[in-house]
């Protein structure tokens, strides 16, 4: 009799957390996406790409699910246990003749459902969406180049080329009176003046631009010639190796195989090493950071009686969250600094919280 109530007592708990699963998934990828409300915005306002800001959406969503969602779990039982906590339905299931390891259940089941889930996002979708994100960034940087330069003001990092334009039309890519230094070859330079440019699509299909230049002329000086040459109309192609197949991949947009092949090549410099080893144990802390969260919000939810139990829940969600970062990310520069191994300073954020979460549930046992 007791195992049939332990079944209907999981499953009324289980299905309990659902929703605050995907409101937890909602509402903090919402908090992040908050964080890059300005870049999103430039891409509206000043470039006009709505499409573009909701790609950019898109992939950092992606990108931040392995975080969130130890986050959402988090919030996600906090929210259920605290509710049954206040309105006295674990003292109920207690007085069924229930105990505490039977309504444990249910969130570990959650918590190793979603943490293989997150290990499958964090090991090669999340490196991927990182990676749109880095490709599409570029190019809308060469798209768009136009917006880099400032009216009236020498722009240095413009395609490796010294660039100044009198007026700048960054909607239409337009620029007037320029003036362009190229020292692209140390042993060529070539300074180049038109009546206006324009910054197209590269023809070649790559990622990078075109800047086409109208009615002006080419000055080159080599040892002791000076040489002049007049134009109607000068290309210049701008490019940057952003396609995956020319372009380093950055650390986040690594997969988990990547990373372990990687580190097989010991010629790889210590630094190098040190990055590589603190992502792999980062993705597979965050992961399983979604059970012992799971653990964790079993017990906070059952020592803690608030009667506004959203507000409560995100609350406590929220420093819990804030402090196990700061422990996440001091370890990661600890690591990356060579001061103490990887395996120790990354993981010791998932110990501490798991001591925490089983002392909290000795708690709430008695």
């Amino acid at each position: 009799m007791t195992f049939f109530r332990g079944r209907l007592a999981a499953r009324y708990i289980f299905v309990e957390m659902l929703p605050g699963f995907f409101m937890g998934v909602c509402v903090f990828i919402f908090l992040l996406l908050m964080l890059q409300i300005l870049r999103l915005t430039e891409f509206v306002v000043v470039h006009g790409n709505f499409q573009a800001a909701i790609e950019i959406i898109f992939y950092l969503s992606i990108s931040f699910l392995p975080a969130v969602l130890p986050m959402a779990i988090l919030f996600a039982v906090l929210l259920s246990f605290t509710r049954l906590s206040g309105d006295s339905e674990i003292v109920a299931f207690k007085a069924t003749g229930l105990h505490m390891g039977h309504l444990t259940t249910p969130p570990v089941l959650l918590g190793i459902i979603v943490a293989i889930f997150s290990a499958q996002i964090s090991f090669n979708t999340a490196p991927w969406g990182n990676r749109q994100f880095e490709l599409l960034i570029s190019k809308l940087g060469s798209s768009t180049a136009a917006s880099t330069i400032r009216e009236g003001t020498f722009s240095e990092g413009f395609f490796d080329l010294v660039m100044y334009a009198k007026k700048v039309d960054s909607k239409k890519n337009i620029l007037t009176d320029v003036f362009i230094y190229d020292e692209r070859e140390a042993d060529n330079p070539v300074t180049i003046i038109a009546k206006t440019g324009q910054i197209l699509p590269s023809e070649q299909g790559t990622q990078g631009a075109l800047l086409r230049l109208t009615n002006g002329n080419i000055h080159h000086t080599a040892k002791d010639t000076y040489t002049k040459i007049n134009f109607e109309a000068y290309d210049i192609n701008l490019s940057r190796p952003t396609n995956e197949a020319y372009s380093e991949k950055s650390t986040l947009s690594l997969t988990l195989s990547e990373i372990e092949k990687l580190l097989e090549n010991k010629s790889l410099p210590k630094d190098k090493v040190r990055t590589l080893e603190s992502e792999y144990h980062k993705r597979w802390a965050i992961s399983v950071a979604c059970i012992l969260f799971a653990f964790l919000g079993v017990g906070l939810g059952t020592v803690t009686h608030k009667r506004s139990v959203k507000s409560g829940s995100l609350i406590i969600s929220l420093g819990v969250i804030i402090v196990y970062w700061a422990m996440y990310v001091i370890g990661d520069n600890i690591a990356r600094a060579g001061v103490a191994p990887a395996w120790i300073t990354i993981w010791a954020a998932n110990i501490f919280f798991s001591f925490l979460g089983i002392w909290l549930l000795k708690r709430s046992w008695n």
